[in-house]
């Protein structure tokens, strides 16, 4: 396929990798410990198991699956508020597919639904506002959920819906931010990281301005990565460079899509709809300053948590779930103790195994089964 497949060609990964051997054997490690490179977006974490190229790097690099899945840091007091603004019978509960399976204290989205909840799923905030026009006797509730890149299509339809006048829309604001989550893992004690793969799509909304404090400040080397196997492989190649050199810079290997800049018109809806919240809570990394947004007083009409009462509870995880130490990047998806036994895709006990971006969903996919086996 055109503009595809030159990107999944297997002689010139051969030719990275080559290089990427290369590189790796000349940079010193006086530890003796591997290289820790952290791939931030999920889905770099499901390109780079699907394409089995974690199985093709040197043993002196190791890749960190880092808390770049929106659906997988969702925190369960926060599903609970979703259950509990579905089940009330004026509501129509709309949702991107990925988050109705996410586990909460007492019950999901989807088992919800089941038992007799209004919860619809659909494929972008629009849907729900289309849904809230055929329906003006039903409050419509949609679950807005994604870091920067699905910021500006919430924010988008509610100044449509603000246009429209259709005061039976609102949203569930649980958007996040990228830099201040980067911010503390880079201050984390448990992480001694190398370098970084930036994120693609969340840098199409906001450029590459923002990661600059990474290079300036923490003397770490980022490369903005694209999603294909070679975009990985040499954005790989551009941060071990960087790391041989003694450089730290922020690097745009996806400039094909991404502008130092960002998206002007994007980021307008953003900072019209949005302002910060103080501190946001994070499943597995706790509270972070500044993390999340809330929707402006003055669309007040169109914010949920505005207009119902919720729990908003903080509930901890169940103890045999080592979700943190996951998005951390402390332990691998296959050395959780319940991965792959009670803990599978059909019956998650953690949003790491719902999301198709989650790295204990994309191990369990793509072979990390046979790995825990192995290991055992």
């Amino acid at each position: 396929m055109k503009y595809v497949d030159e990107f999944r060609d297997r002689e010139k990964a051969a030719v990275l990798m080559t290089e990427i051997d290369a590189l790796a054997a000349r940079i010193p490690r006086p530890s003796g410990l591997p290289l820790q490179i952290m791939e931030v977006c999920g889905g770099h974490t499901h390109s780079i198991f699907r394409y089995g190229l974690e199985g093709m790097l040197p043993k002196s690099i190791e890749l960190v699956h880092g808390p770049g899945c929106p659906v997988c840091v969702l925190p369960m007091g926060r599903v609970d508020d979703c259950v509990a603004i579905a089940e009330r019978p004026e509501v129509i509960f709309t949702t991107f597919g990925d988050a109705m399976r996410v586990p909460g204290s007492r019950r999901s989205l989807l088992q919800a639904k089941a038992e007799g909840a209004d919860v619809r799923m659909v494929y972008s905030p629009m849907d729900a506002l289309g849904i809230a026009r055929n329906n003006p006797g039903r409050e419509v509730v949609f679950f807005g959920l994604g870091f920067e890149t699905t910021m500006p299509s919430t924010a988008l339809t509610i100044l449509q819906a603000r246009a429209e006048g259709l005061n039976n829309f609102s949203v569930f604001c649980n958007h996040i931010t990228i830099v201040p989550t980067i911010k503390a893992i880079l201050d984390s004690a448990d992480l001694h990281l190398d370098g970084f793969l930036g994120p693609g799509h969340v840098s199409m909304v906001i450029g590459t301005r923002p990661y600059e404090f990474i290079a300036s400040f923490y003397k770490k080397p980022m490369v903005v990565a694209g999603f294909e196997p070679l975009d990985i492989l040499q954005s790989l190649w551009m941060v071990l460079r960087q790391i041989e050199e003694g450089r730290a810079e922020i690097e745009n290997q996806y400039a094909r899509i991404v502008p130092r800049d960002g998206n002007a018109q994007a980021l307008e809806a953003v900072g019209k709809v949005y302002e910060l919240r103080e501190f946001f809570e994070w499943r597995g990394l706790g509270s972070i300053d500044h993390s999340g947004v809330k929707i402006r007083e003055a669309y007040a009409q169109h914010d949920a948590e505005k207009r119902f009462a919720l729990p908003n509870v903080t509930i901890a995880d169940p103890k045999s779930c080592q979700c943190g130490e996951v998005l951390k990047g402390v332990i691998k998806p296959w050395q959780c103790k319940v991965f792959g036994t009670a803990c599978t895709p059909e019956t998650p006990l953690g949003a790491l195994m719902v999301s198709s971006e989650g790295a204990c969903a994309a191990y369990y996919q793509y072979g990390g089964v046979r790995r825990r086996l192995e290991v055992l």
